[in-house]
């Protein structure tokens, strides 16, 4: 399945709602952007932004394919109307991979301070709570007993010291892995140990029942 990027359609999506009705389209024609049009771009630049990380993470992990990995790209959040970036289910069908991306500022370099994620001096550790509760989601979605989800963030632009992070969440008894996707597939390729085709079938076929491919919705822009 490849990546239908909902969040670059939400960006155009936004730019065509701001731009419509004849006022608009007039004050266009005069070379004026009103208010609204500006509100309106700059948060579809910022989905843009992110849009990118999302492409660049669909086509780095598109090589696990080969190697017994499912792929999925842009699934429903259950019970929300968020997205999920990236879901993948491991060759041996005992893991599944619930994967963000992010695309922080290039010039600040991503650390862990006194427990939590930063860009420069910017707090993210939003971001790993974030993902930690879609994997929670995922887990009691599924409801596969042996199986095991693990939350991911892939952060694209900012390096990270390190190379890599080790976060923890609320509510969350595991790590979730802090990686820039140098060290994404490399990670992702070393996990399975054993392959086991019929038992990822059974789990991928559990997620393409469960959790469906996300639609978004019109945003209002004021």
């Amino acid at each position: 399945m490849t990546a239908r990027n909902s969040a670059a359609a939400q960006a155009a999506e936004m730019r065509a709602r701001a731009r419509r009705g004849v006022w608009q389209r007039l004050l266009a024609a005069l070379g004026v952007r009103t208010g609204r049009v500006r509100r309106a771009d700059a948060v579809a630049a910022r989905w843009e932004h992110g849009a990118a990380g999302e492409a660049e993470t669909a086509r780095l992990v598109a090589v696990l394919g080969s190697q017994g990995w499912v792929i999925r790209h842009d699934l429903r959040m259950p019970g929300s109307r968020a997205n999920l970036d990236h879901l993948l289910v491991s060759p041996c069908g005992t893991a599944v991979v619930v994967l963000d991306s992010k695309h922080w500022h290039r010039g600040r370099t991503t650390t862990m301070v006194g427990g939590r994620v930063q860009c420069g001096t910017d707090d993210r550790h939003g971001q790993v709570e974030a993902v930690a509760s879609y994997a929670r989601r995922v887990s009691r979605t599924l409801n596969l007993p042996g199986v095991v989800v693990w939350p991911l963030l892939v952060i694209h632009g900012s390096p990270i010291a390190g190379g890599r992070l080790e976060a923890s969440a609320p509510d969350w008894d595991g790590v979730v892995h802090v990686l820039g996707p140098a060290r994404l597939v490399p990670t992702l390729a070393a996990a399975p140990k054993v392959s086991d085709p019929a038992r990822a079938a059974s789990v991928a076929a559990r997620v393409d029942r469960v959790l469906l491919p996300y639609v978004p919705g019109p945003r209002r822009v004021r």
